[in-house]
């Protein structure tokens, strides 16, 4: 059952309806779970008693910078899959990720610079945090550039797979740089392990923010799986009949 189940995954028209029938749940709960995240977050959440209201951009950061790991866990792993096995759909998984988590960790750059020019005075340090995010983004930056540099589609998707194997070393560098080394970066405020360091009416908003930015993630990803899809089966007559 669980083979039969796997091996539907890597159909191509299965996939593509799959992802057609899914991403309006993912979408519409994504858009009323992230609202009230930030409504709680921006409004209802009191105010950090050292840092103030600034303190809110966490409710963008957080979310944007754990998706930005997530979604190279999920490219690296995709692209693993259809490295081993190859899968097409997973190769196709792992080019409809690339885009998005690139913007994330854009995301959660821009807002970690906009947070640390009160904090620390400046804009950007070479901070271990801050120095293996932003080769991050170079990594997912590499790979969409490494995938468009090769005409043979099968060829863009070994060699892209190949770095995106490789560039997952560099996750948990970014999860655990301010433990390993010394760092401006403040602590992780949430822990599996330990006990959180942030207040309950400050955790719970933050919660919510990443449950919905993921789920907005994966709305967007399904939609561009589909066009992935297409792009890839555009000679097949399954294609013409579902745009039919």
């Amino acid at each position: 059952m669980t083979w039969t189940w796997f091996h539907r995954l890597g159909s191509p028209p299965y996939v593509y309806r799959l992802a057609g029938r899914l991403m309006p749940w993912f979408a519409w709960s994504a858009a009323l779970v992230i609202l009230l995240g930030l409504f709680d977050g921006l409004v209802i959440a009191p105010a950090d008693y050292q840092q103030g209201d600034g303190f809110r951009i966490i409710y963008v950061h957080v979310p944007a910078a754990w998706l930005s790991l997530m979604i190279y866990t999920w490219m690296g792993v995709a692209a693993g899959v259809g490295l081993i096995w190859r899968i097409k759909v997973a190769h196709a998984v792992a080019a409809a990720c690339a885009p998005v988590g690139a913007s994330f960790t854009a995301v959660a750059l821009a807002t970690g610079s906009l947070f640390g020019k009160p904090m620390w005075g400046t804009y950007w340090v070479w901070d271990p945090r801050l120095t293996s995010e932003l080769l991050l983004l170079f990594l997912y930056l590499g790979y969409m550039g490494l995938r468009s540099s090769f005409d043979d589609l099968q060829r863009a998707d070994r060699a892209s797979a190949v770095l995106a194997v490789v560039g997952i070393v560099n996750v948990p560098i970014v999860k655990y740089s301010v433990v390993w080394w010394n760092s401006l970066h403040q602590g992780s405020s949430l822990s599996l392990a330990g006990k959180d360091t942030i207040a309950t009416p400050m955790l719970i908003p933050l919660l919510v923010s990443m449950l919905g930015f993921t789920l907005f993630f994966a709305a967007v990803v399904l939609v561009r799986l589909q066009g992935e899809v297409l792009r890839r089966e555009r000679s097949a007559t399954w294609v013409r009949e579902a745009l039919a």
